[in-house]
């Protein structure tokens, strides 16, 4: 553990120079961006407020979730000591009062008006008076790179008015958990009895020897609140506690048959699908109960686990009579990761639930990873090797690259993909969704910024990946070229020094506009030129450093009716008049040297789009030709008895079937694998590997 301190400590600092942050602000995007994978928090709004006066309070950050009526508020506690220390329940207890008491006092009018109104304290406390009538739940984070001594699920604070608080630590334990785990999961261990609970009884519908068993469960509505009340998101698996994030929680329909059908809720609703990795059931007069869930995790049914609890605890329903089935799946550890992602998908599919539901899974993030390991960038001028972008498809990889390496491997390894060359899954949505010209959306935060670039994808992408080859590869690390640089230069400001606030949110605005101005004069970005470098031109990072000034005012001067910047930034209308109050006063002229007309941009585009169609052809060529003829004739052979295909795809099977004799052309293989597909929905499995 300590070995992994000091590895954090590194991460800590690099983080620091790298982005031009103080070290404070890279202990909280990392331990935020790790808690919001997990589920432990949601996209939180960076907000430091520190008053060590009578009486002291502080928060580093927020979320509200107004469709759930929660709040949550968090509190950091970073150490820089060289030894990992530990936190006691005395030191918690301190800081969750300090929390406590800004929440209170932040429901004083008083105490609002007491503040500058361009204060983070201000910013913070209106956005909580404001919502009072919404905030039923406060959920309190302490995240500290201390360990915590005692280990709790949460702790229960004393209730304040009607207002229920919960604090939960994200420790340095739980972070190394977390940023080691494939999966982030920090087992929910439910004891019902220890929670107060009565056992669920149950039916054993399967159970055998192959790490698998299910059970069928009827659950009263109010043990399934508490559950989501006591755990939050972290009781949903990923791509559901995703898909929940991106969008509206409550159903009015659910919450018409809650309200004024309580007893008919059961046949009206669909259920759960659940997973868990133990189970334990007892009998009790005969008959089974479930009795302890550990890693109990909602694959589909979040909605109405949602719904339930905003029921009860916003709308006052007596749910005391409902009760939700649950199909529940106990799965062995072993075999988690391979069975339950196909759980989570199959029991979706009669749901509206769309593929960018599941773009964690989406066959773009393979294409762009695939790129990422081929495609070397063109040396920086004093450089003397080339490097590589590495996009980390999923989380662990860049660390997995040097795990159990020697140390010349290591320095090899991290001279061909430096850690300032890695971006994320979020990284890359955040990006393109700004130069497209939406700010707004990035400034949602990265869940729901990244589910909003996934529909975008979704109706972009081919099976033939064409709009994603290495023109587009080569395009888009050059975009995050422009946009870290960008968040370094704002942080490195002095303007930005004397006010270190909404930097997030400056440099999406910022280079949103700097696509704007120059669209509106038939313009973009050149942006290969930017990938042939490897940097910014010096006319660009001038041009870009004026625009950025200009957006921090704007900012910074809000119309009379924003009283909250951070908010006023998620919406439409902040883009659309930031525009066009900009473009009046825009005095600059667009450099013309870093910019292309947009008709020869498109035509780049097209011949990128023909090299990369190319090489799809050669690529299913090859693929085809690595089954092998057998495989092929029993391709051929379901076909005919299944009676599928044209008389073109059957052709194309027979010439597959006589490799290496014949080969199929490159056309001829497309169309062989796109009939695979075909015959593989219809139930084609190779009987040479059943």
């Amino acid at each position: 553990m300590q070995e992994h301190y000091e590895e954090f400590l590194n991460e800590v600092n690099v983080t620091a120079e790298v982005e031009s942050l103080l070290k404070a602000e890279a202990f909280f995007r990392l331990y935020s961006n790790a808690g919001v994978e997990s589920g432990d928090i949601e996209d939180p709004e960076p907000c430091h407020v520190l008053y060590n006066g009578s009486p002291a309070y502080r928060i580093d950050g927020y979320y509200l979730n107004s469709d759930q009526g929660e709040l949550g508020l968090i509190v950091c506690d970073f150490k820089s000591d060289a030894e990992l220390k530990s936190m006691n329940s005395a030191e918690c207890n301190k800081l969750l009062n300090k929390v406590v008491r800004f929440y209170t006092l932040s429901m004083r009018q008083d105490f609002i008006a007491g503040l500058e109104n361009e204060s983070p304290a201000f910013q913070a406390a209106f956005l909580l008076h404001e919502s009072m009538s919404l905030i039923k739940r406060v959920r309190v984070i302490i995240m500290t790179n201390s360990r915590l001594s005692i280990r709790k699920a949460g702790l229960t604070t004393k209730t304040i008015g009607d207002i229920n608080f919960t604090c939960s630590v994200l420790d340095f334990q739980r972070y190394s958990d977390i940023i080691s785990s494939r999966s982030g999961v920090d087992p929910i261990e439910i004891d019902l009895r220890e929670h107060g609970l009565s056992p669920l009884p149950c039916l054993t519908a399967s159970c055998n020897d192959s790490g698998y068993a299910s059970y069928l469960v009827v659950i009263p509505a109010p043990v399934l609140a508490e559950f989501y009340s006591l755990y939050g998101a972290r009781l949903l698996e990923a791509n559901v506690r995703t898909y929940l994030q991106a969008r509206t929680l409550v159903n009015k329909g659910m919450q018409n048959s809650l309200k004024n059908e309580p007893q008919n809720f059961f046949a009206y609703n669909n259920g759960l699908t659940a997973t868990s990795s133990s189970v334990t059931v007892e009998y009790i007069d005969n008959a089974p109960y479930i009795t302890y869930l550990k890693d109990l995790q909602i694959v589909n049914g979040g909605q109405t686990t949602a719904s339930i609890l905003y029921a009860r605890d916003n709308q006052k329903v007596d749910i005391q009579n409902v009760f939700v089935q649950m199909k529940l799946s106990s799965v062995d550890e072993d075999i988690r990761n391979e069975l339950i992602p196909s759980i989570s998908r199959f029991s979706n599919t009669q749901n509206k639930v769309s593929a960018a539901d599941f773009f964690a899974n989406h066959p773009f993030h393979v294409q762009i990873e695939q790129l990422s390991r081929r495609i070397f960038a063109p040396i920086k001028e004093g450089d003397l090797v080339a490097t590589k972008w590495f996009y980390e498809r999923a989380r662990g990889q860049y660390r997995d690259l040097q795990a159990y390496k020697s140390p010349s491997e290591r320095r090899k390894l991290s001279t061909e993909f430096p850690k300032s060359q890695m971006l994320v899954k979020t990284d890359l949505a955040k990006y393109e969704l700004t130069f497209q010209q939406q700010p707004h959306l990035v400034c949602l935060g990265a869940q729901k910024c990244f589910m909003k670039y996934a529909e975008h994808i979704e109706k972009t992408w081919t099976p033939d990946a064409l709009n994603f080859g290495d023109g587009f590869f080569k395009d888009a690390m050059a975009r995050s070229i422009i946009f870290r640089w960008t968040d370094r230069m704002i942080a490195a400001s002095e303007w930005y020094a004397a006010d270190r606030a909404y930097k997030s949110q400056t440099v999406t605005y910022t280079l949103s506009y700097l696509c704007f101005a120059a669209s509106n004069k038939d313009k973009t970005l050149d942006y290969r030129r930017i990938w042939n470098k490897q940097e910014l031109p010096a006319k660009l990072k001038k041009y870009i450093e004026n625009i950025a000034i200009g957006v921090a005012a704007y900012i910074r001067n809000t119309p009379d009716n924003v009283r909250n910047v951070a908010e006023y930034c998620k919406k439409q209308i902040c883009w659309s008049a930031m525009s066009r109050e900009l473009m009046v006063h825009d005095s600059l002229d667009i450099p013309s040297d870093i910019f292309v007309d947009k008709t020869q941009y498109a035509q780049r585009k097209r011949d990128d789009k023909a090299v990369s169609k190319i090489d799809s052809e050669i690529n299913s060529q090859k693929a085809v030709f690595e089954k092998g003829a057998e495989y092929w004739k029993s391709a051929r052979v379901f076909a005919q008895k299944s009676e599928c295909g044209t008389p073109k795809e059957l052709g194309v099977l027979d010439v597959c079937t006589s490799i290496p004799a014949r080969i199929p052309t490159e056309k001829q293989s497309v169309v062989a694998l796109k009939f695979l597909a075909t015959l593989e929905s219809e139930g084609f499995v190779n009987d040479q590997n059943q």
